[in-house]
């Protein structure tokens, strides 16, 4: 028999207790169904609350402009904390992190599933996000360290390509929980695929090779990422709260100062105190970096509100039900997809500047289109089409901008880089949803006042929804900009370099 991968004969042999600590040798198939399941967990959670919205607002008594925190408590932290979980992921094992990543985020599941108030809701959320900013990174941590060659690249593409379908199956399955049991079940259905995720991983799982294997471990910067996470949420409150504190009021100024002084201990933190910084602020000196990361805000800003308010409007004002408004995001979950393909296949030739352009520029055209909803519009008049380009455009502009912000990065540096990157698009997409949401409430109200007691609160609940849409609009064209400062790279393959 042959005795490739065994241990050499004159090795020590385990002893019985060495045997039962050790996992089984798993399947490369069930190592990677392991990362793929969770990683699906993780974005799924981020899309499958955004159509059971208006039940939860009605059931929880949030306030329209209090009901983004049941998205932004989610992505606030997850992006407080994402580049701590890969750094934990790191340092402390793939197979520990993964456990308690997952195990957290069912807890927190449950736990939002049996809310019975607003405050309950959303800390819940809050936990979810941390528990997924700490699985993610260890999912991917999982790949790398499981596969090489090409079979990581093939595996790194299904990874892919399961988180993707997170995001489209969220709005599916969001509206089929809700119509057929109620929105607590976008929550409870975590518990069971955590349950069996997590026994299934303490049965094959195995630890990262070379965990502890000098002894010494860095101390992990959980001051720069609660500073930064507390500066964040404070200034999304004050945003938020301008719709019953004016800007110039004490309340608002105060949480603008807890903000400024929070980011600032923030920025201190990381140029001063620590030898591992979270942000590490000298990779931004690259013109490519920067660039990228300030169109990837922009973008994470516009396309946030696209999935909010568009659901918002189909069923508060078009009477829409939940499972009817997830079936109305399929085409354009779909048309990400086609996106993205056709990036990755155009990179090469065109380059990074040209797509990341043209993007931005048919984001800009979609919303400015979807900004003209009415009371009275219909779905494949008014909805379809604009939709459909916008998701066009999101994914035209994937590709191009993960090779823009790795371009130039060492391979010690491609992941933290891509981790900034994924960064600069959940703050973005947080402190975009405030705004929008701030503005659209305000235009309701308005409206609502002007017209007097006998106003249709569709009307009023449209007109907002259309200002947020043009402020997207304004938003993408400021990419648009911001693309000018990214270098004219010539696009990679798909499998060289910083693209793998």
């Amino acid at each position: 028999m042959s005795n490739f991968g065994a241990e050499p004969r004159s090795a020590t042999r385990p002893g019985p207790a060495d045997v039962r600590a050790r996992p089984r040798h798993a399947p490369d198939g069930v190592v990677l169904a392991l990362a793929c399941v969770a990683q699906f967990m993780v974005v799924l959670d981020v899309s499958i609350v955004t159509v059971a919205l208006p039940s939860i607002g009605r059931d929880l008594h949030y306030s329209p402009a209090g009901l983004q925190w049941v998205v932004n408590a989610y992505v606030l932290t997850f992006a407080g904390f994402l580049l701590l979980g890969g750094r934990a992921a790191d340092l402390f094992g793939r197979r520990r992190v993964y456990l308690l990543g997952l195990g957290l985020f069912t807890v927190a599941s449950l736990a939002g599933g049996l809310a019975t108030d607003s405050a309950w809701l959303t800390a819940a959320r809050a936990v979810q996000g941390v528990a997924g900013a700490v699985l993610s990174p260890a999912t991917l941590t999982i790949i790398i360290t499981t596969f090489s060659g090409d079979r990581r690249a093939r595996a790194l593409g299904l990874w892919s390509a399961v988180a993707g379908a997170g995001g489209v199956a969220g709005a599916i399955l969001g509206g089929v929980l809700t119509s057929a049991l109620s929105w607590r079940w976008v929550l409870f259905v975590n518990i069971p695929i955590g349950v069996a995720a997590i026994a299934a991983a303490l049965v094959w799982l195995a630890e990262s090779p070379d965990t502890g294997r000098d002894g010494t471990r860095p101390r992990l910067d959980v001051g720069g990422a609660i500073a930064v996470t507390a500066g964040l949420g404070a200034l999304v409150y004050a945003i938020v709260g301008t719709q019953t504190h004016p800007w110039g009021s004490a309340w608002t100024l105060s949480l603008l100062g807890a903000a400024a002084v929070l980011l600032a201990a923030f920025a201190v933190i990381e140029l001063r105190l620590v030898a591992a910084p979270l942000m590490p602020f000298g990779l931004l000196r690259s013109r490519s970096l920067s660039g990228a990361n300030a169109v990837m805000f922009l973008i994470g800003a516009a396309f946030f509100s696209m999935w909010y308010f568009l659901s918002l409007y189909l069923q508060n004002v078009l009477g829409y039900s939940a499972l009817r408004t997830g079936l109305a995001f399929l085409p354009m979950g779909v048309s990400i997809i086609v996106g993205a393909q056709a990036s990755s296949r155009l990179l090469p030739r065109t380059g990074v500047r040209p797509l990341l352009q043209a993007g931005t520029l048919l984001a800009a055209g979609g919303f400015a289109w979807l900004s003209a909803v009415t009371p009275h519009a219909v779905y494949w008049d008014h909805v379809f089409g604009p939709g459909c380009l916008i998701a066009l455009a999101l994914g035209l502009l994937f590709t191009p901008l993960a090779a823009a912000g790795t371009a130039g990065v060492s391979p010690g540096e491609a992941g933290l880089a891509s981790g900034v990157l994924n960064t600069s698009r959940q703050v973005g997409g947080s402190l975009g949803l405030a705004v929008l949401a701030t503005v659209a409430t305000d235009r309701s109200h308005a409206v609502l006042a002007a017209a007097g007691p006998a106003a249709p609160l569709a009307a009023g609940l449209s007109d907002g929804y259309s200002r947020a849409f043009e402020w997207a609009a304004a938003l993408c064209l400021a990419a648009l900009g911001a693309s000018f400062v990214v270098p004219a790279i010539r696009g990679r393959r798909p499998g060289s370099g910083a693209a793998r």
